[in-house]
């Protein structure tokens, strides 16, 4: 972006999407660049386009997967009665994105839906068994996403059952242990599901990630107001423990965890249903910019 507009790189023979350039490594980018600072100058001309005149997407459009965290705000801590002493992670597909000014679908089966305001890191090169301190050297940029979650489709995709384990002291023999387990294939990975954007800002233009403010606003008011600092597992350990398990690739997303304070006299995120209040609602994290959506009602099944 130059002087509030948007510029077109493609026509310049540069990157035709942000996966191209983010798998373009430094070269690519120093070249996205040199035709900024030349635009900047006005010894070039790309194409330009305002803010209204466009279509957005999420700044990445199909990464290979959205790793969400779970429950990783210091807010939570007084809420969780028993899980693990490590991140917990879900994934969301690609599918599940829209971008910036984009409609977040509801149905009458969603039940309560309501929004997760999120600082999400943009992997830039492939990360495997990376250590944490090292981590940055893996990250491409931040952007905002707001993790759509219903509430309802939870509760009705929760088991309460009895697991079957082998027995202590006997092999061939088993023991059933009572336990719950819910699957967030509808309720967090629904179409619509992860507002991603408006754009992608390069780790360079913020030197700490973990000291953002990030505000949720619904229908003009203003619900949270968080920082980042007050994510429990910060960016460096996420990296570390995710990439231990799973290969992330250039492009990948991963959602560091929702911003959960209240403003003074706001409500918790919780309480916003989308389904029902409708929208628009926005995110805004400090150095990112704004993320909005409209609702958009969807009848029958």
């Amino acid at each position: 972006m130059l002087d509030g507009q948007l510029i077109d790189l493609s026509t310049d023979h540069g990157p035709r999407t942000l996966l191209e350039l983010i798998e373009s490594g430094e070269p690519g980018v120093e070249r996205v660049r040199r035709i900024a600072d030349a635009e900047a100058a006005g010894t070039h001309r790309c194409e330009r386009f305002s803010h209204d005149e466009v279509l957005w997407h999420a700044p990445v459009r199909r990464p290979s997967k959205i790793c969400c965290v779970a429950l990783n705000n210091s807010a939570n801590a007084d809420r969780i009665i028993q899980g693990p002493k490590h991140p917990a992670m879900f994934i969301k597909p690609a599918s599940a994105l829209v971008g910036h000014g984009g409609a977040i679908e509801c149905r009458p089966e969603y039940g309560r839906t309501h929004p997760e305001p999120e600082l999400a890191v943009v992997i830039g090169r492939t990360a495997k068994n990376i250590r944490a301190e090292d981590a940055y050297d893996f990250v491409f940029g931040y952007t905002i996403h707001n993790d759509i979650t219903s509430s309802t489709m939870r509760g009705e995709d929760t088991f309460h059952y009895r697991a079957i384990h082998p027995k202590a002291g006997d092999a061939k023999d088993i023991e059933y242990v009572d336990t719950w387990v819910s699957y967030p294939g509808r309720y967090k990975c629904s179409d619509t599901f992860a507002c991603m954007g408006p754009w992608l800002v390069t780790k360079d233009e913020i030197a700490d990630p973990h000291d953002l403010r990030v505000t949720c606003s619904h229908l003009g008011e203003l619900v949270t107001d968080d920082n980042t600092r007050n994510l429990f597992y910060k960016t460096p350990q996420l990296l570390a423990f995710l990439s231990h398990y799973l290969t992330l690739l250039p492009g990948d997303i991963v959602s560091l965890g929702t911003a959960l304070a209240k403003s003074p006299g706001g409500r918790a995120v919780q309480s916003i249903d989308l389904n029902r209040l409708g929208g628009p609602v926005s995110v805004s994290i400090e150095r990112i910019g704004t993320l909005t959506n409209s609702v958009k009602w969807i009848e029958g099944t």
